[in-house]
C-alpha cells in the first residue's frame, strides 16, 4: 500500500487512542467535500484522538458543522491559511503577520500524526510548518490519479508515501492515506459507506428567501430545481440549449428554475438561459452558508462537476450529476439512493436522460416529468 522514506518508518502505538492528528486539504470547495468521510473513519476507530484541520480561509464553513454540532465530537480545531490572498500580497506587512500567526497555530500542538491528501507542493509544505513529534508520521500520495492534480516534489515532505490506484474516487484516495498511515484493513466503501455532515445538522437548515420565488395557493412556495450550470473549466459544462431544454420541460410540469453563477460572465449565461425558460430565476449571489439552504429545500439538484453540486450530494439531497469532459469514477456520488450520475469524460448525456432520471427524484405530490 505505501513506499516508505526513509527505510524506517515510525507507527502508531496502537495503545495510544488518544493521538494528536492533523488533516491538510487546503482546497477547494469538492475537494475539501470529499475529504470529510475520514473525520468520521477516524473518530469511529479512536474516539479520544485531537484532530485538527488546516483548510484555505473560504471553505472554513464546509468545516464547521463537524465542529460545532452536539451530537458528533468531529474537528477539534480548524486552522485557516489563505495562500490564495497572501500570494498576491506577498510584500504585505499584513500577508506575514497573518502567515506567522497560522504557524503559531500549527506549532501549538505537537502533532502524531499528519494526513496530506492533497498531494500538491504547498500542501505538503504545511507538513514542514507543524510541530511534530520525534516519532510522528508524516503520510501522504506517493503517486497521481488520472486527470488529478498532483506534484511529485510533495512526497520529500513525508515519511510515508501512499501509492493508491490510478483509478481512485477521491473519497477513496483519502481513505488509503489514512489506512496506511495507522495499518489499518482499507475501509471498503460497501461496508462502510461514506459520512459527512450529522444529521441534526441536514435537519435545522431553514429555507432560504428566493427573490421571485412564488407561491402555490396554500401559501408554500413552489417547488424550485436549482441548476449548477457553471463551472471553472469551460470543456465540463453541459450545452447550453440542453439546460434551456430541461428547463423548460421542468418549468412546463410546475417547477420553478433557479440559475445560479458565480461570476459576471456566467450572471450573462444565467440571464440568457432564464430568459428562455418561463419562470425561471437568477438568484442573487450567495455565501456557501446560503448554499447549505439553497439546496437543502429544493425538490431537485442538477449540476455538472463542481463543488456546489456535489455539497447537494454529500448532504443526501435529490441530485443529478453531469460529468462531460471529466472521469464519472474520480467523483460520482455512490453513497445514497438519491444521487443520479449521468455521462463521463468526453460522453455528454443527452437532455432526454436528464428528464427520465429526473422523475423518480423529485418529490412526492410533484406532477410527473
Amino acid at each position: 500500500m505505501s513506499s516508505q522514506q526513509p527505510n524506517t518508518l515510525p507507527t502508531v502505538n496502537p495503545a495510544d487512542q488518544a493521538p494528536k492528528i492533523l488533516l491538510i486539504k487546503l482546497s477547494s470547495l469538492g475537494d475539501v467535500l470529499h475529504n470529510l468521510p475520514i473525520v468520521w473513519d477516524l473518530r469511529k476507530r479512536l474516539p479520544s484522538a485531537q484532530i485538527d484541520w488546516i483548510v484555505e480561509e473560504e471553505y472554513v464553513n464546509l468545516l464547521e458543522p463537524l465542529k460545532t454540532t452536539k451530537t458528533f465530537r468531529g474537528i477539534d480545531r480548524i486552522i485557516p491559511v489563505a495562500f490564495r490572498r497572501w500570494r498576491k500580497n506577498l510584500f504585505s506587512f499584513n500577508t506575514w503577520r497573518e502567515f506567522f500567526a497560522m504557524r503559531k497555530l500549527l506549532q501549538d500542538t505537537t502533532y502524531d500524526v499528519v494526513l496530506e491528501t492533497q498531494g500538491l507542493l504547498k500542501s505538503a509544505l504545511v507538513c514542514t510548518l507543524a510541530n511534530k513529534s520525534d516519532q510522528a508520521i508524516v503520510s501522504g500520495l506517493g503517486n497521481a490519479t488520472e486527470h488529478s492534480g498532483y506534484e511529485p516534489m510533495a512526497r520529500m515532505f513525508y515519511n510515508q508515501s501512499v501509492h493508491v490506484p490510478l483509478r481512485c474516487h477521491a473519497i477513496d484516495r483519502s481513505r488509503w492515506v489514512i489506512c496506511s498511515a495507522f495499518d489499518w484493513p482499507l475501509l471498503n466503501r460497501n461496508e462502510e459507506p461514506p459520512l459527512f455532515y450529522p444529521n441534526d445538522f441536514v435537519e435545522q437548515l431553514a429555507p432560504l428567501a428566493i427573490e421571485g420565488l412564488r407561491r402555490q395557493p396554500n401559501g408554500a412556495f413552489v417547488p424550485y430545481v436549482v441548476c449548477f450550470h457553471s463551472t471553472a473549466r469551460a470543456a465540463k459544462r453541459w450545452p447550453t440549449e440542453h439546460w434551456v431544454e430541461l428547463g423548460k420541460a421542468l418549468s412546463n410540469q410546475g417547477y420553478q428554475v433557479l440559475f445560479p453563477w458565480g461570476s459576471p460572465e456566467e450572471m450573462k449565461i444565467s440571464a440568457l438561459m432564464a430568459s428562455q425558460v418561463p419562470g425561471a430565476i437568477v438568484p442573487r449571489a450567495f455565501s456557501i452558508d446560503e448554499a447549505y439552504r439553497l439546496v437543502a429545500h429544493a425538490a431537485l439538484t442538477i449540476g455538472v462537476d463542481t463543488g456546489l453540486t456535489h455539497l447537494a450530494a454529500v448532504l443526501g439531497k435529490p441530485t443529478i450529476e453531469i460529468y462531460c469532459d471529466s472521469p464519472r469514477w474520480k467523483t460520482e456520488g455512490y453513497w445514497s439512493s438519491n444521487i443520479v450520475n449521468l455521462g463521463d469524460f468526453r460522453s455528454i448525456p443527452q437532455g432526454n436522460a436528464l428528464l427520465q432520471a429526473a422523475q423518480p427524484l423529485l418529490k412526492d405530490g410533484r406532477k410527473q416529468v
